[in-house]
């Protein structure tokens, strides 16, 4: 099965879990938990913090265990983390509206670690403004956040309903790109770079353009952390651990850095070439600022007006309002009985504090 196939089964599964499948009862107490990632620059460090002790030194202060397990197939870290086989899953702000939330698991974002800034690119050849796109066939990932990122170019005058969308899966965007029929495309990192290095290559709209919209998340089952807050102070540990390392201009910022690069398919130039069209927050400081700013709540509301548009919120849904989003101040955009992603400065407050 394909990403977008198995993208297109989940919006399906969530038209039906949304409106009246049963969910498993409220979580218990546990000690062992398991957390699933894939690979994307701004998710690396979750697999270098399992590999190099600091996941195990922050489950063992708390008498926990936490299994980090990676997935090479985004799509499917999400599909199994829906399904319960996971307490935690690493994904953007869109997809934990159109996937867990839209599927009926109540969810919670327990760190805000950085958002796109340039990672997510609307890519053109032989044209260098984004205008020349209207008429021209564009090659994506269908209801990803490349196509969201495509709708948000409205904003640079074009109207989706200019172009006709091509599905496109992530493995085939390079080679598709060099064929001659495939003359615009939108996708992400490591993609872009490859692209964006062909002599006819111009990035004419990216993420940049629409700085903290696509946002990426540590997310946790609400149910699961509601149990065991251990859990959440945990990966918060984890997560500011792991960054004071990677971002420090020593040695063991070097070496980690190279590992993450390597373990993403790149090396350490090209890693770091990525993690400059990335906004990291470093400190939980800047996450929380970042996290409680108004201007999440304007992301939100446009993200979930996307999702309704393109149907991914439930083929029942009457309204963009069908699923609550609580907001940190603990307003919700939507049904506020219905609420199933949750955004908390909690942890990150806790770690911010020298409280976990």
């Amino acid at each position: 099965m394909t990403k977008l196939s198995k993208f297109l089964v989940t919006a399906l599964l969530a038209s039906t879990v949304g409106f009246g499948t049963t969910l498993p009862a409220l979580a218990q107490a546990k000690t062992d938990f398991k957390v699933a990632r894939s690979i994307y620059v701004g998710w690396m460090p979750r697999g270098y913090a399992a590999d190099n002790g600091i996941v195990q030194k922050w489950a063992d202060k708390y008498g926990i265990t936490i299994e980090v397990t990676q997935f090479n197939d985004y799509v499917e870290s999400m599909n199994q983390y829906t399904a319960g086989a996971y307490d935690a899953v690493t994904l953007t702000n869109m997809d934990g509206l159109s996937i867990p939330a839209a599927g009926g698991v109540d969810t919670t974002a327990v760190i805000i670690g950085d958002f796109s800034n340039g990672n997510d690119a609307v890519i053109l050849k032989d044209q260098t403004e984004l205008a020349a796109i209207k008429g021209q066939n564009v090659n994506l990932v269908e209801f990803s956040v490349s196509h969201y990122l495509l709708a948000r170019a409205r904003s640079a005058g074009m109207s989706e309903r200019d172009v006709k969308v091509i599905n496109t899966s992530d493995p085939d965007m390079v080679g598709a790109f060099q064929t001659p029929d495939v003359t615009a495309m939108v996708t992400r990192n490591p993609m872009v770079s490859e692209i964006l290095a062909l002599p006819n290559a111009t990035n004419v709209f990216n993420s940049a353009d629409i700085p903290g919209e696509i946002i990426d998340l540590m997310v946790a089952n609400t149910d699961v952390l509601a149990a065991n807050p251990d859990f959440g102070k945990a990966l918060a540990g984890i997560w500011y651990d792991t960054m004071a390392i990677m971002t420090a201009d020593t040695p063991e910022g070097i070496a980690a850095r190279q590992a993450m690069g390597v373990a993403s398919g790149t090396d350490q130039a090209g890693y770091e070439a990525q993690l400059a069209a990335t906004k990291l927050f470093p400190t939980p400081a800047e996450a929380v600022a970042f996290t409680t700013a108004p201007e999440l709540a304007t992301t939100m509301d446009r993200v979930r007006t996307f999702l309704f548009d393109k149907g991914l919120l439930g083929s029942g849904a009457p309204s963009a309002d069908v699923i609550g989003i609580e907001l940190p101040d603990g307003t919700v955009l939507g049904d506020p009985a219905n609420v199933k992603l949750r955004f908390t400065a909690n942890y990150m407050s806790m770690a911010a504090d020298g409280a976990l």
